[in-house]
């Protein structure tokens, strides 16, 4: 792996291993601790322990590095940004639906260069970053490399989402439905899966109204080093427009188009 990012994917993968026998260790237990936040989300002992250990390594090994956390908000200053997600899909978990992972992303200068995405309870990982690719696998040395769809008809085409009622928030409920309605094949597989169906070639494209940077800064290198686009519903590139438009490339600009506000 040479990439000028290899050393930090590699402890993005380390921090990944550890993670996943600690959120393991509590899936599905008896004694989870589940409690709302204020923003009436839910949060798990899980959730917060498995933060915490992402940040005491990173503290460890990249101690000016800035830290930005979906538990425990952001420490330190500076252009180097780790964003973690401890378990992405926190409802399925505490559930016992396997469609969680943790999310790893590092930010450089404004721009994502590496994302990690691991999903113990499915036995799957992917990782990608600036000059690495885009790979799935459960090792990085017994890898297959991503590569998004061809397809470039949106009648013929796979879209994945989360849930509707977002849409119906953000007033664009009837466009999303429309645009459904275009597809070929819709589904609803959620959360971070949606994207790395997209960054397989397995789903064309994937969208979300609403969105946390800790949601996002893991995907984007994953969906773009495999061929594809992430932007905001406007079209900016990457993960700071508060929601996404994931896609194969080809069909993306007709997606926004589709979903763009109504005109009063």
């Amino acid at each position: 792996m040479s990439s000028r990012y290899a050393d930090d994917l590699r402890l993005a993968h380390v921090l990944a291993d550890a993670v996943d026998q600690l959120t393991m260790s509590r899936f599905k237990a008896q004694d989870l601790q589940v409690s709302t936040k204020p923003d009436l989300t839910e949060v798990t002992d899980a959730d917060q322990a498995a933060e915490q250990l992402v940040r005491s390594q990173l503290a460890r090994s990249r101690s000016r590095d800035q830290v930005i956390g979906e538990e425990f908000g952001t420490t330190g200053s500076s252009a180097r940004q780790w964003v973690i997600d401890p378990i992405d899909g926190t409802r399925n978990f505490v559930r016992g639906v396997p469609v969680w992972a943790t999310l790893i992303g590092l930010i450089e200068d404004g721009q994502p260069v590496i994302g990690l995405v691991s999903a113990p309870s499915l036995s799957r990982r992917w990782w990608g970053g600036a000059g690495v690719g885009a790979w799935t696998g459960s090792r990085i040395n017994a890898a297959s490399r991503l590569t998004v769809s061809g397809v470039d008809r949106i009648e013929e085409a796979s879209l994945s989402y989360s849930s509707l009622g977002g849409w119906a928030d953000s007033e664009r409920l009837p466009q999303m439905l429309n645009l459904m309605q275009r597809f070929w094949r819709t589904r609803a597989y959620g959360d971070f899966w949606s994207y790395m169906l997209v960054a397989e070639g397995a789903v064309d494209a994937a969208c979300e109204p609403e969105l946390a940077l800790h949601d996002m800064v893991a995907l984007v290198p994953i969906v773009t080093e495999a061929g594809g686009r992430f932007t905001s519903l406007e079209g900016e590139d990457g993960p700071f427009g508060g929601n996404a438009v994931a896609s194969n490339g080809l069909i993306h600009e007709e997606v926004l188009t589709a979903l763009a506000p109504r005109e009063s």
